[in-house]
């Protein structure tokens, strides 16, 4: 990635901090959240094409009453994996 292109994509996770978070945290706090809402969006990104596959599978764990649910780790090819319904 060279430089304006992270200066670019820098400048609008920013700037979405300075529109959305304004009155929510105090200015020097962005950090606390901007950083941890970047990586989440990232693995979001990274589950995207197998979400559904995890949810169906998650849904059959959860009728079967499985505690064990590592089996969703191959499905994702990652070692984590997301089964929150929202799509």
């Amino acid at each position: 990635m060279d430089n304006a292109t992270h200066n670019g994509i820098v400048s609008f996770i920013w700037g979405i901090a300075d529109d959305v978070l304004r009155d929510v945290y105090v200015r020097g706090k962005y950090r606390d959240v901007i950083l941890p809402m970047t990586v989440i969006r990232r693995l979001d990104c990274l589950l995207e094409s197998t979400k559904a596959k995890v949810l169906a599978e998650n849904d059959f764990y959860e009728k079967m009453n499985f505690t064990d649910k590592s089996g969703l780790t191959e499905i994702t090819k990652y070692p984590f994996y997301n089964t929150s319904f929202i799509l």
